[in-house]
């Protein structure tokens, strides 16, 4: 599995969260993502987008630069060239804290790279942010982080929930109720399985 982590432009982290594996990682900042990745001790494989938030056109790095007037957002530019290249584990920093616009886009950043056959999550040292399809998933238990399930779809069917405070079996969840907001995991893991539909995982530091 190619690996590929990208820096975004937004808050920037004061330290690499924990459950990053920069080895053979493919480094890609994503317009002001740069200074973002630099702070943090990490020259980019490649920057790109059209540079306006970054102010100027790195060049100890591969580059690539868009025009301003574009459909899309540096981080989709980024996303893009990742699968391009044939990343399929794809990690986003820097995509948490700014604007709420931004934050929105970003999570459907997410669904862009699953429905394009990639597994992607956004973290910072506070929060991480999977969205994923149908199927049978194992997320570890993190001191003092909540959990919470979106319908990121209409509604997620056949959801089992297990290992936390407030299980589940086959039930459903839809878009227009925050019921699965801050559960908590009680076992080393929960177990988290649904049928159709696709659903946003969030840990979040209590």
């Amino acid at each position: 599995m190619k690996r590929c982590i990208i820096f975004a432009g937004g808050n920037p982290e004061p330290m690499l969260p924990d459950g990053i594996n920069t080895e053979n990682s493919l480094i890609i900042a994503a317009d002001k993502g740069y200074i973002n990745c630099k702070e943090l001790g990490f020259t980019p494989t490649l920057t790109i987008g059209d540079f306006d938030s970054l102010g100027f056109i790195p060049n100890d790095c591969e580059k690539i630069s868009f025009p301003k007037e574009k459909d899309d957002t540096d981080l989709m530019l980024a996303v893009r060239e990742a699968l391009k290249r044939e990343c399929s584990d794809i990690t986003i920093l820097g995509a948490l804290g700014g604007r709420l616009d931004h934050t929105l886009a970003n999570i459907q950043t997410l669904a862009f790279i699953r429905e394009n056959g990639a597994w992607g999550r956004i973290l910072s040292c506070n929060e991480q942010i999977i969205l994923v399809s149908s199927g049978k998933y194992t997320i570890k238990r993190k001191e003092h982080y909540s959990l919470s399930l979106f319908s990121y779809s209409r509604e997620v069917t056949g959801l089992t929930v297990k290992g936390v405070k407030y299980p589940l079996n086959n039930g459903k969840i839809d878009s227009s109720f925050p019921i699965g907001v801050s559960n908590e995991i009680i076992n080393d893991s929960a177990e988290i399985s649904f049928s159709s539909g696709l659903l946003v995982i969030v840990q979040s530091r209590a």
